[in-house]
């Protein structure tokens, strides 16, 4: 899936999330003089890569399909060597890098076992593949309100809980199908504050990802009720919520 949204409408959508989510999701992946974020999005996890000791020290290298959100990191990061390309063809030559990752991403690939499969191809014998996805079929994602209040009015929404690494157990079969053998499971978990339920509501209408998309393709009755659901879901706030993500580490 590509995203046609600006980075800073990103950064408001998942940003807070995601932010979080990296310093947690670099360090489990641990620790390499050649990194690759592959799907950097606006940056989030290629900013603390780069962060890190052996960042500051080595080399860190991002992919990402969206042109908004390429040009957003490397003006964010100037040190970082941006490209653009998708997971499925990495513009790299095998053994490049010690440690790929993939921070949600995986399941907005158009081929997850074949964007693995070049994670693992670019990645040196012994280093480190990994990837991390929002648990939406188990109902711990920042999103799952706004789908639960969806599927209420609208049973025939489709909501992200079946895509790809987004259950229990999914992403380390995805991971065994690439030939990355056994991985390592991990949750990772986020806790993000919201001053008021139109601080939470807001991001949805900057029709960032899936949700952003069925968001405006209703008309403004039906968006309005939608609303109202999750008014009536979450209060007016404060509000906090408490996100998970499915982790997977494994040797390349």
């Amino acid at each position: 899936m590509s995203f046609r949204v600006g980075a800073d409408a990103y950064a408001a959508f998942m940003g807070r999330y995601s932010e979080p989510l990296a310093v947690q999701f670099a360090g489990l992946v641990g620790d390499g003089r050649r990194v690759l974020d592959v799907g950097c999005g606006p940056g989030a996890l290629t900013a603390e890569l780069a962060r890190r000791p052996a960042g500051g020290a080595g080399v860190v290298c991002a992919v990402e399909p969206s042109e908004s959100f390429a040009r957003a990191v490397a003006k964010r990061l100037p040190g970082v060597r941006v490209s653009r390309a998708a997971a499925e063809h990495l513009p790299f030559l095998d053994d490049a890098f010690d440690v790929t990752a993939a921070q949600l991403v995986v399941h907005f690939m158009a081929d997850p076992v074949a964007g693995l499969r070049e994670m693992r191809r670019v990645t040196r014998p012994g280093g480190t593949v990994a990837a991390c996805v929002w648990d939406h079929a188990g109902g711990r994602a920042p999103l799952t309100t706004f789908w639960h209040a969806a599927l209420e009015l609208d049973p025939a929404a489709r909501d992200e809980s079946a895509l790809a690494g987004a259950r229990e157990g999914h992403l380390a079969g995805l991971f065994r199908q690439a030939g990355l053998g056994t991985a390592r499971d991990a949750v990772l978990s986020v806790t993000v504050g919201y001053a008021s339920f139109d601080d939470w509501w807001e991001p949805y209408t900057l029709g960032v990802g899936p949700a952003g998309d069925y968001l405006a393709s209703l008309g403004g009755a039906r968006a309005a009720a939608l609303r109202g659901r999750c008014l009536g879901l979450l209060g007016h706030g404060p509000i906090e919520v408490t996100a998970a993500a499915w982790a997977a580490v494994a040797e390349a």
